[in-house]
């Protein structure tokens, strides 16, 4: 069986990419992997555009499951500095979803694209048998801006410093300790603390604040297989070496109980809204100070070397197979539909 989440390297380059339809002048970066927006050269003003799944949790409540659906979209176009401007959203909403539900979703939504400025101008709105949550649709999304404020994700420089927001796994703790509260195996305050990551698991505002304090050469939201595999594609696609130092980057609070209960490691374990920047030394203070006095937390994780791969605390790491998420939300799952069963 393949594996879940998002196609591999090997994949791409064998299904995807050498059938991308036409070859259009136009196009200034096209698909590839770890890359996280397209960009167009619209008679000299740049368009970076980045499609994704919609993802609606009911557990999470609708207007909270909303919110983070947007964030999700929106930010593989906000680590190209540019700063969101549009969505196009297309719902394949289950049956039992009904209307007011959708409405609560909906209006999260609106609520957080007009507090970010983003303009939703297209969409289609449906519902399907067969269609089940979370997976209720998709939507693109698009920033406009001039060439020059382009943060390229192949852009990461020798000589640059490595800073990463948030740290490992806050998405995954975020969600897994929301969801399945009464699985995991903590008491309540702990999980009540990796509960609270979820509110973290968030960054079209930061990449926006650290765009803005000038020096970002490169940037990318360590979604599926968390930060090592964000490293790896950072390092691929800029033709660099990463020296990391996990002593540098910050652990949030309930993240590694969380991990260490449920036996996932927390390093290669899906963490979106954390960031990994790199950016020229002359301004990594700036940056750094930027995104604290947001009450984001950062840290150094380590240095763009010449040569290619990540080295982390002095071993050489390599991309991981497979986010060890999905296999724990999917046992979670489980013996949540079990315990469910046996109740009734």
């Amino acid at each position: 069986m393949p594996n879940l989440g998002k196609a591999d390297r090997a994949f791409l380059a064998e299904r995807v990419l050498p059938n991308l339809g036409a070859d259009r002048d136009d196009v200034a970066i096209g698909p590839a992997h770890g890359v996280d927006f397209g960009l167009l050269d619209l008679d000299g003003t740049a368009l970076a555009v980045a499609t994704d799944p919609i993802s609606i949790l009911p557990a999470l409540g609708f207007e909270r499951a909303g919110r983070f659906a947007l964030d999700f979209v929106l930010a593989d176009v906000a680590v190209s500095g540019l700063a969101p401007s549009h969505l196009a959203i297309s719902f394949t909403l289950p049956p039992e979803m009904d209307d007011e539900s959708f409405s609560r979703v909906w209006e999260a939504i609106h609520d957080e694209a007009d507090d970010l400025g983003v303009s939703i101008v297209t969409g289609h709105t449906a519902r399907y048998s067969g269609c089940s949550f979370p997976w209720v649709g998709g939507a693109t999304a698009f920033g406009v801006g001039a060439h020059a404020d382009v943060i390229r994700p192949d852009g990461a420089r020798v000589g640059d410093d490595l800073l990463v927001t948030n740290g490992p796994a806050v998405e995954t703790v975020g969600l897994l300790a929301t969801l399945f509260p009464d699985a995991i195996g903590l008491d309540e305050p702990t999980v009540s603390t990796a509960q609270a990551r979820l509110d973290e698991a968030a960054c079209v505002r930061d990449a926006m604040t650290a765009s803005a304090a000038g020096g970002v050469h490169a940037m990318h939201d360590a979604t599926e297989c968390g930060l090592y595999g964000a490293f790896c594609e950072v390092a691929a696609s800029a033709g660099v070496r990463l020296d990391v130092a996990t002593d540098g980057i910050p652990i949030r609070p309930g993240v590694r109980a969380t991990c260490d209960a449920l036996d996932i490691d927390p390093w290669t374990a899906g963490t979106g809204g954390t960031l990994v920047i790199a950016v020229d030394p002359d301004h990594t203070a700036d940056v750094r100070d930027a995104l604290e006095s947001e009450g984001t937390a950062v840290g150094v994780a380590g240095s763009v070397e010449r040569g290619s791969g990540v080295v982390v605390d002095g071993a050489e790491i390599s991309h991981p197979d497979v986010d060890p998420a999905w296999a724990a939300y999917e046992e979670l799952a489980a013996a949540s539909d079990r315990d469910r069963a046996a109740g009734e």
